[in-house]
């Protein structure tokens, strides 16, 4: 299984968050979708977008349930939503979540191989190259691909942006 390592700076999702039962995701997160998809418009004009116009990607956020983007426990918090401009202001009935920067192990699955590619980052290949979780896992969805193909990202180093900034040639 192919695994990629990337660091990514913070970045802005806008969209609609729910709340419930990580057991229970399958039942409370689909509507999520289904209301950020079905009201898209109200948001488009904020979304993030690449040279060409194209939006740079459609996320699943995930943070535990106080907001501090630690993993989930036996509920969880999820945001169905786009990268939007960093300086947007989420409209009404919309949300607006801050991802820290990280340093990311990322798989791509799809929905019927998403379960078994978790448990082999979590079980096999996190362990076996010495890496541990330190946040909640993301899910990308790039829109470039019709293929319902998305990428998990697995946070396995925060990332001190002011640190690196102040530092970099």
């Amino acid at each position: 299984m192919s695994v990629h390592i990337i660091e990514k700076k913070s970045f802005t999702v806008i969209g609609k968050e729910g709340q419930g039962l990580a057991a229970e995701s399958h039942n409370w997160i689909p509507s999520l979708w289904q209301e950020a998809n079905h009201k898209f418009d109200e948001i488009r004009n904020l979304a993030k977008t690449d040279e060409a116009g194209n939006i740079v990607g459609i996320w699943g956020a995930m943070s535990d349930i106080t907001g501090n983007f630690n993993r989930w426990t036996d509920q969880g918090k999820y945001l169905a939503g786009c990268e939007a401009l960093d300086n947007s202001i989420a409209p009404s009935g919309w949300d607006k979540w801050e991802i820290p920067a990280y340093k990311y192990a990322i798989i791509r699955c799809d929905q019927s191989t998403y379960q078994e590619k978790f448990k082999y980052m979590i079980h096999e290949y996190l362990p076996n190259h010495n890496y541990s979780i330190v946040g909640a896992v993301q899910e990308y969805y790039d829109p470039k691909e019709a293929n319902g193909d998305l990428y998990l990202y697995f946070p396995i180093e925060k990332q001190d942006e002011k640190y690196k900034n102040q530092f970099s040639a």
